[in-house]
């Protein structure tokens, strides 16, 4: 919906600020995360955890995002040499977004948590890594998550918006902020 107002945000202490755009929120796909790897990132960063909820990620292309104050503070971390990019405000720790490692896919899924009201974002559309009674994981209604990625994806690689990522440089591809591996040793203490 074109009229859709921008939805701001904000780190825990204030230090990094900025909105998702209107189109932003109206294209998004409202998840909730189950998965071993997104609680890790938040106990990681020191927040509290989540099990055995979910962390709540707002899917969307990283072109609707927009940085206004404190982009200095903007930091990522990696839980493995190959793991996606946990964008953080390195002021309070506080979780922003995950990204993968390259601007040319172009993926952010942004900490609900930084909404100060996420009711514009909709309900939880899928729920992902579920765990079940058999200790398996499953995704219940995993179609919008994966089609609205699919879409956003290809319409920023073939409009060119790709390019418009506040967590990289546009000139080099290169991520904003040196990303940091976690040791194999922080990893394990991560998880149970």
């Amino acid at each position: 919906m074109p009229d859709t107002p921008a939805l701001p945000f904000v780190c825990a202490c204030g230090g990094l600020s900025g909105e998702v755009t209107g189109k932003g929120v109206a294209s998004g796909t409202h998840v909730a995360c189950y998965c071993p790897d997104c609680r890790a990132g938040q106990l990681y960063l020191g927040q509290p955890d989540p099990a055995p909820g979910p962390v709540d990620i707002f899917q969307m292309s990283p072109e609707y995002i927009r940085i206004t104050n404190g982009a200095k503070n903007l930091a990522v971390m990696r839980l493995g040499p190959k793991g996606l990019f946990r964008w953080y405000a390195k002021c309070c720790n506080a979780p922003l977004a995950t990204t993968t490692s390259s601007p040319k896919f172009p993926f952010a899924g942004f900490d609900v948590a930084r909404f100060a009201d996420p009711a514009p974002l909709g309900p939880v559309r899928t729920r992902a890594y579920v765990p079940q009674d058999s200790g398996k994981r499953k995704h219940e209604k995993p179609g919008p998550a994966v089609l609205g990625m699919i879409r956003r994806v290809l319409s920023a690689r073939l409009s060119g918006r790709w390019r418009q990522n506040p967590f990289f440089n546009v000139d080099t591809g290169e991520p904003v902020a040196p990303p940091h591996v976690i040791t194999r040793e922080e990893r394990a203490a991560l998880y149970d």
